[in-house]
């Protein structure tokens, strides 16, 4: 492997490394701050807030999620070729599709909030969130094409401060406002002979309106950057000496054909959450359940399993958005080595962190819930307990969805997820018709359908990149020190809480236990890594502080 390959490499793992990074930073933010929200507005206001979220995602999906992903292949295609002014006209294209797109889904989301809500969701309250959200689309859509744009050009750091800034603001706005507009719905409430509903809904709205501060805060952030950015353009611009430009009229058919893929792609991965939602509550209504036990059940799964789940995905959907403009640019290159050793650098990556993100979840599941959300109801953790595997799937998944985005195959993860979607609706109806299972059907059969796009898109992967996955280093390796690992933080929790709960309360306890569990076992975890030859010097080198890690694992003699 020569010095230039190298460094092509490494570069794509250290951008998918700070991307990562910034990701998970923002998802922990973004789960502390719902620690004190979810204790304002309760599980029901956890119901309005994540049905409010769910057709906001939807709505998206369907008018500017695909946005980054698009931009950013088509300016990383022009960038190698050194087709700078292409690759602006591209810029140019994008804001104009973004504003059209994304301002009609704003139209449609708020004059449309209470037929969503209440109509299609049963959850009628809803609407007075998804209001708050409706706005938020048209910024997100804007702040998409800019996002994309400096992928494009290779540089994920406008990304993710602009990431961690957004969460923040989100962070602070939405803990204060949900304060402020649950107190005003309680007043609200009493005149209309409904308090707690109406104190949870207005709370909701207040959770809401942080998304929307978050994203105009990170809109005026990118936008300082790119214009701080615009001499550096101008002089690449300068330098661009080639003929044949394109024009408008042929930026903008090959932008909506690039998006409209990803679009289905990330639409059809996508929208089972709300199917789920819809499918859940009107059968459960159907079959006798009292409809507070119905949205509580719900807020606990979108307010807390999926919050937390969600927090190990973001090394996924990171290492997807830094793999497409790399792979793009060698796979236009028809560079199939630097394909083959990308790919599996993601995986090996995604992998080294999902295993024991999922396992510690599971094992943990109780006493996380306890801590983090001061629910101790069996049935929540048995909710991670079911669904941490999916941790697993959802990210080897959504990782091979980009990676099939790179290198020109965007159609295949549409019909996948489509054989899935299909597939996951009928478990569904059968988990929660025959065998009764009511929110459990629904996180095992989530599960299910992972596990179907994990295997139908790494299956098309491997077939399509010639491409070989090292199936001991990225998948045995990893799982065998996971399972250590769970064993250990299992056993350290359990003593640790009973030793501890004698001199202390019960909360603050856990509270000790938690954390030493967690960070015994991250350092078993490392050590059991370097054991089963999981992971070497040069894979560590490329995760960010892998010097330290390097010598650290010497001063151990655990690398040679």
């Amino acid at each position: 492997m020569n010095a230039k390959k190298r460094r092509s490499d490494t570069g794509f793992l250290m951008q998918g490394s700070i991307l990562a990074m910034a990701s998970i930073i923002s998802r922990i933010v973004g789960l502390i701050y719902r620690v004190p929200l979810t204790a304002t507005i309760g599980k029901t206001g956890n119901d309005y807030y994540g049905t409010a979220y769910e057709i906001y995602n939807i709505i998206l999906l369907i008018s500017s999620y695909s946005i980054p992903l698009a931009v950013s292949k088509l300016v990383s295609a022009r960038i190698a070729k050194g087709h700078i002014k292409d690759a602006t006209k591209v810029l140019h294209g994008a804001l104009l599709f973004a504003f059209i797109s994304g301002g009609i889904a704003s139209i449609i989301v708020f004059f449309g909030a209470e037929f969503f809500t209440g109509t299609v969701l049963k959850t009628p309250l809803a609407a007075i969130a998804l209001k708050v959200l409706a706005p938020t689309l048209l910024v997100v859509a804007i702040l998409g094409v800019f996002r994309g744009f400096f992928q494009g050009l290779g540089t994920m750091i406008p990304s993710a401060i602009s990431q961690i800034g957004e969460q923040l603001v989100n962070a602070v706005v939405s803990v204060v406002a949900a304060t402020i507009l649950f107190s005003y719905g309680k007043k609200v409430g009493g005149v209309l002979g409904n308090v707690s509903d109406y104190a949870a809904a207005f709370g909701a709205a207040g959770g809401t309106l942080g998304t929307s501060t978050g994203a105009l805060f990170a809109l005026c952030f990118i936008i300082f950057i790119f214009f701080a950015f615009k001499k550096v353009l101008k002089r690449m611009v300068k330098k661009d000496r080639h003929k044949h430009f394109e024009t408008f009229g042929d930026i903008l058919p090959v932008l909506i054909m690039t998006i409209i893929p990803v679009l289905l792609s990330t639409t059809v991965y996508n929208i089972s959450s709300i199917i789920d939602q819809g499918i859940f509550k009107n059968l459960a209504l159907l079959q006798g359940y009292d409809s507070k036990v119905t949205s509580e059940s719900w807020g606990v799964f979108t307010g807390q399993y999926k919050v937390l789940i969600n927090v190990p995905l973001a090394i996924a959907s990171s290492m997807a958005a830094s793999t497409v403009p790399s792979l793009t640019a060698a796979f236009n290159s028809n560079d199939k080595d630097v394909v083959k050793r990308q790919i599996n650098a993601a995986n090996r990556f995604v992998m080294v962190i999902a295993f024991p993100c999922a396992v510690g979840l599971m094992v943990l599941a109780s006493p996380i819930m306890l801590l983090l959300f001061n629910d101790a109801e069996s049935s929540s953790a048995l909710m991670l307990i079911i669904g941490g595997c999916s941790v697993v799937f959802y990210s080897l998944s959504t990782l091979s969805n980009g990676i099939l985005q790179g290198i020109d195959k965007m159609t295949i993860p549409v019909k996948n997820a489509l054989i899935a979607l299909v597939a996951h609706v009928a478990l569904l109806f059968v988990l929660m018709e025959v065998f009764k299972l009511h929110i459990y059907a629904v996180i095992i059969a989530n599960a299910f359908y992972a596990l179907m796009m994990c295997f139908l898109n790494q299956s098309a992967v491997l077939r399509f990149s010639g491409a070989r996955i090292d199936v001991k280093k990225v998948v045995l390796a990893p799982l065998e020190a996971s399972a250590l690992m769970g064993l250990v933080v299992y056993l350290v929790y359990h003593m640790l809480d009973a030793i501890l709960v004698i001199g202390m309360s019960e909360k603050v306890a856990n509270l000790f236990a938690c954390v030493i569990s967690i960070v015994v076992g991250a350092v078993v975890y490392f050590v059991a890594m370097l054991l089963f030859k999981g992971i070497d010097e040069e894979t560590l080198l490329k995760f960010p502080g892998g010097t330290r890690l390097c010598q650290i694992a010497y001063n151990l003699h655990l690398l040679r």
